[in-house]
């Protein structure tokens, strides 16, 4: 089977799987409503966490771009010099651009990771002071509303 009958397979089976219905946050419990234990489903993550990972992606890039580029370079300088008296000179050329192309890829993931990362952070701090702010706001606006009744 080739990959792209198989892909093909995956995929319509992955949206029949959907179709069915999709739980977020708890498992069925039975009975629906959902509302099981608190601690359950929950997904927390750590600050540290997501920077350890996006140093991870970070250092990854560097590197990748760095020794990536000795690959590279050696390469083309074989084929070259093999593409006059041999034909593999012109497959290893076409070789060396297609680790060209996977290599910018790949780093090009690290670096959208470790991006993502640093701006979920900021994101998820930015989302828990406006939540913040709105309880807040709401328990003022409660504790209004029990004085004026209490009059």
């Amino acid at each position: 089977m080739s990959f792209d009958d198989e892909w093909k397979q995956l995929v319509a089976a992955a949206g029949e799987r959907q179709a069915v219905g999709t739980r977020l946050n708890q498992h069925d419990g039975g009975g629906g409503g959902g509302g099981g234990s608190a601690t359950h489903g929950d997904l927390t993550v750590e600050q540290k966490d997501l920077a350890a990972i996006g140093d991870a992606a970070f250092t990854l890039h560097g590197r990748l771009v760095k020794d990536g580029d000795h690959a590279r370079a050696s390469g083309y300088a074989a084929a070259a010099a093999l593409k006059k008296d041999f034909e593999i000179g012109g497959a290893l050329d076409h070789v060396t651009t297609r680790w060209k192309d996977q290599l910018r890829t790949l780093a090009d993931a690290c670096a959208h990771i470790s991006n993502h990362l640093e701006y979920s952070d900021k994101a998820h701090a930015n989302d828990e002071q406006h939540i913040s702010g709105v309880f807040n706001s709401l328990t003022q606006l409660t504790e209004g509303f029990d004085e004026r009744t209490q009059r």
